[in-house]
């Protein structure tokens, strides 16, 4: 499945959109983490913690998109976009959406 952020992909020509795909990854903070990021804000520095916690939720929401652009029989997901929200305190909702779109055959 090609996956990327632009509106075409070289070399393939796009013959149907078949709509918007969607995966989304909520995920909770952790008192372990939060010392660590209490200890980080205090000193300085990057909370390794927070950052892998995120790129972990993006990677789920991207895999969930995939699956659902498969589904769809798909060939590929075109635009990707993040978008970030608070569900609650203290947890974090990471969207990846973009359009599942069919290429024409290759010859």
């Amino acid at each position: 499945m090609i996956v990327c952020t632009t509106e075409n992909i070289p070399n393939k020509e796009i013959i149907e959109v078949i709509g918007i795909v969607k995966g989304s990854s909520v995920r909770a903070r952790n008192l372990g983490r939060d010392a660590v990021a209490l200890i980080k804000n205090v000193v300085g520095g990057e909370i390794d913690e927070y950052t892998k916690l995120l790129n972990q939720s993006r990677e789920q929401a991207i895999e969930r998109l995939i699956t659902q652009a498969t589904n769809l029989n798909a060939d590929a997901v075109i635009n990707i976009r993040f978008s970030t929200a608070m569900v609650v305190q203290a947890t974090s909702e990471i969207l990846a959406y973009g359009t599942a779109v069919k290429f024409k055959k290759q010859e």
